[in-house]
């Protein structure tokens, strides 16, 4: 089931229209940044546990056989690392189509490396999206993601490129690193 959010998202204003905001990429925006941005750091957010808990029917699966990406779950004490780009507010308009699939804009503080933080956005796929998929056992969800391709492509490359580049960040995420393990164990379907 799919939900395009792209109109709810717009009325999400949180910044004003003639400023550049953060934004922090904690899935494909990590490493597929097809935007324009004027600058780019390794960040983190708190609070936050990152999850293959988001069925994605437009992306990496189909309506009948939906892959899993990435969303967030509120987590006390933990630590989500990623990469954070301060772009223009008009950036966000494509950014809504691409993230239409239950994803909305929250707004979240951002950590930087070098001790200082601003304030930024998310966006962020609840419990309550009709593409909320929940929890599963591991090898439940990599079974899922090793058979999963949508029009961008195989969902284990979407897990496996964000795997690759947690490790070259240097951050830790014992979920995706764990899912990542099991697809390289299971040949492509």
């Amino acid at each position: 089931m799919t939900v395009d959010t792209t109109s709810l998202n717009r009325e999400r204003n949180f910044f004003a229209n003639d400023q550049t905001l953060w934004l922090f990429g904690y899935g494909s925006l990590i490493w597929k940044a097809e935007f324009p941005f004027h600058e780019r750091r390794p960040a983190h957010i708190e609070g936050w546990a990152r999850r293959f808990w988001q069925g994605s029917h437009d992306h990496r699966g189909t309506p009948g056989a939906p892959g899993r990406v990435a969303t967030l779950i509120e987590s006390p004490g933990a630590l989500c690392q990623g990469m954070a780009y301060r772009i223009d507010a008009d950036v966000l308009g494509p950014l809504d189509v691409r993230e239409k699939n239950g994803y909305l804009r929250e707004r979240v503080t951002l950590h930087f490396a070098e001790g200082d933080h601003a304030e930024g956005l998310i966006y962020l796929a609840t419990a309550d999206n009709a593409a909320f998929l929940g929890a599963a056992p591991l090898d439940e969800m990599a079974r899922q993601i090793a058979a999963a391709h949508g029009p961008s492509g195989a969902n284990r490359d979407y897990l496996l490129h964000l795997a690759d580049a947690l490790e070259q960040l240097g951050a830790e995420d014992r979920h995706v690193f764990g899912l990542a393990t099991r697809v390289r164990g299971i040949r492509e379907a």
